[in-house]
């Protein structure tokens, strides 16, 4: 990573009156983080006003207790605001991905992501896409550093946690990239305001949630499937995944669930080949969007008039298939 990177990146925005930020919906930590970070970047080298902007739902507890750390800095996006969006810069995605907000017919200024390559993000006028690197966070980070920007506590905290939770500690994905990211930021970081935000407390319906879609999983050999039914948030189905994951034998999970009018998917595999991302592809096809990378891939499909039950259960059967599992291999309860 060297300074004149970021300078093009820069020069790439400079000409707004204004910035706009926008993450993938319903953001995760690395997503909040590599706004906040690109919006200090621009803010300390641009003195351009930025706006961070966003879909969907913050909804899990972590996520939320690390928007409050950072005081609010992230609004939810209005349909007025596209005509006041001046430069914008897309992080955690990719124009076509499905998952993020951008119109069809607008072009980000810059696109940052560590996602599978999408054709549609050469349009850009810059562009760093790097399906190596663990976490979006670990770009910016190097970004920080290329211009002796040191971040502040609360924003070294954020992109550390981005890091820690999307490599699950250095555990999942991670290139040499993220650990030097990792160690560089360990001594800046917040270790009081990260206890708080790793430690949120949750809502009585969480721990309902837990016993549901272990009661609901099923494993087939080294794969468990479960149905979660309705969630109260969507990234309930990558919480329960990463929770499956950990459950001896496994190398494969499936968890689905509605909210709103979708089917929500999270896959997770350990795996070390990875391929989580074209597993969840697989299984969606046309029938929604789907994406991710390594160890971790999530997607959605629109549910219009099928029963979610049903459609979930069909999805679960193209794992199977996917997997050489034979369809009539019977489940068993995991207790």
């Amino acid at each position: 990573m060297s300074a004149h990177q970021v300078e093009r990146l820069l020069r790439a925005l400079a000409g707004a009156g204004r910035v706009t930020v926008v993450p993938h919906n319903d953001p995760d930590p690395d997503a909040i983080a590599s706004a906040v970070a690109l919006r200090y970047l621009v803010e300390q080298r641009l003195g351009l006003p930025v706006a961070i902007l966003y879909s969907g739902l913050i909804g899990r507890a972590e996520n939320k207790a690390l928007v409050r750390y950072l005081d609010r800095p992230l609004r939810q996006l209005g349909k007025a605001d596209w005509k006041q969006a001046g430069a914008v810069a897309l992080v955690d995605s990719q124009p076509g991905a499905g998952n993020n907000p951008v119109p069809a017919g607008l072009t980000p200024a810059v696109v940052l992501d560590h996602h599978t390559w999408r054709a549609e993000t050469a349009a850009a006028a810059f562009y760093d896409v790097r399906p190596d690197a663990g976490s979006t966070s670990t770009i910016l980070t190097e970004y920080l550093q290329s211009v002796h920007l040191e971040p502040p506590a609360p924003l070294a905290t954020a992109l550390f946690y981005g890091i820690k939770t999307d490599t699950m500690g250095l555990a999942r994905g991670a290139g040499p990239a993220d650990v030097a990211a990792y160690y560089y930021l360990q001594p800046l970081v917040d270790i009081d305001g990260l206890i708080e935000i790793e430690r949120a407390q949750v809502p009585a319906v969480y721990f309902k949630s837990l016993v549901n879609a272990f009661q609901a999983a099923r494993v087939y050999g080294d794969f468990v499937f479960s149905y979660l039914g309705p969630m109260p948030y969507p990234d309930l189905a990558a919480e329960i995944a990463d929770q499956l994951l950990r459950l001896q034998g496994v190398q494969w999970v499936l968890c689905i669930g509605v909210y709103n009018d979708n089917l929500h998917l999270a896959a997770r595999t350990r795996n070390r080949k990875g391929g989580a991302g074209q597993f969840v592809r697989a299984i969606v096809g046309k029938m929604g969007i789907a994406g991710g990378h390594g160890s971790m891939a999530g997607g959605y499909v629109p549910l219009a008039d099928s029963d979610p039950e049903a459609l979930a259960q069909h999805l679960g059967r193209l794992a199977l298939d996917y997997l050489k599992i034979a369809p009539d291999t019977p489940g068993q309860p995991i207790f």
